[in-house]
């Protein structure tokens, strides 16, 4: 029992490392099947060809696709609160303030969020095809706070911490509650970026085009990214499981190999 090369810690890891290997080849196999999925969606710009191909489709309407395409708001777009000249078509504010408190069971400070508050507001917008030099076809997006998918980029974050002056001391002193710190921030679907709509396009009044969620049941999805990039990552992200199931699955392998073989050595040297 004493043996080094039965060592519980070494039986540990060698266990730990063909279970790691295990679970990464089971993530690289999901994520490998969702690649797969993904590949079988068409991507489209917002252009001529995506109309010819709406008007050749059952209903003028394609169940489940991809378009990629620039921000633009159809009217006046929302001004950010914050940044000069930043302008957006979907707007999230938000504001909280941060307390304190004694807890006089530690004796100490504690912290809580109170009256937090968000806006959101949103205008109409479209997409248009990248390089486009006359915008005169666009792709309308329908109901965009209904899709999913982090695509809200943020402009400004500030952190104003509160003063405490002698009254408040004696206020907090009285009340245990001080007041912490004040966040806000905001964050803008801003105009001219790029965005990947996945969900349903249907073709109305001959080129008026609109992208909407699915009525099969799959997701309505806005990805703040051209669909290229989009696709990399998702690959990466399998080699990446790829690349830790071999390593894993290698490196237990490798201890395992060591166990037995001194075991056989020091079975050969007790034959001799």
């Amino acid at each position: 029992m004493g043996d080094s090369s039965l060592n519980p810690l070494v039986l540990i890891g060698v266990g730990s490392s063909f279970a790691f290997s295990s679970l990464f080849y089971h993530l690289y196999q999901e994520k490998k099947k969702e690649l797969t999925k993904l590949k079988e969606i068409p991507v489209f710009k917002p252009d001529r060809h995506l109309v010819q191909v709406l008007k050749s489709s059952p209903h003028k309407r394609l169940q489940y696709v991809a378009v990629e395409g620039l921000v633009q708001a159809d009217g006046e777009p929302l001004a950010s609160r914050f940044v000069p000249r930043c302008f957006g078509v979907i707007q999230k504010i938000s504001v909280e303030e941060t307390w304190k408190y004694w807890n006089s069971l530690s004796r100490t400070w504690n912290s809580r969020t109170m009256n937090k508050k968000e806006t959101n507001n949103s205008v109409p917008f479209s997409l248009v095809s990248p390089g486009a030099y006359i915008n005169d076809l666009f792709l309308r997006v329908q109901n965009p706070l209904e899709a999913s998918g982090d695509y809200l980029e943020r402009v400004h974050h500030k952190v104003r911490r509160a003063e405490e002056g002698l009254v408040d001391v004696v206020v907090q002193g009285l009340s245990g509650e001080k007041p912490g710190a004040m966040e806000e921030s905001e964050e803008l679907l801003r105009v001219g970026s790029i965005l990947t709509g996945f969900g349903e396009v249907v073709l109305e009044g001959g080129e008026v085009m609109r992208l909407q969620a699915p009525q099969d049941g799959r997701k309505f999805i806005l990805i703040p990214t051209d669909h290229r990039s989009f696709m990399d990552r998702h690959e990466r992200t399998a080699s990446m499981w790829k690349t830790l199931t071999a390593v894993t699955g290698i490196a237990g392998a490798t201890i395992l190999a060591k166990i037995i073989y001194g075991m056989v050595a020091k079975q050969d040297d007790r034959s001799k």
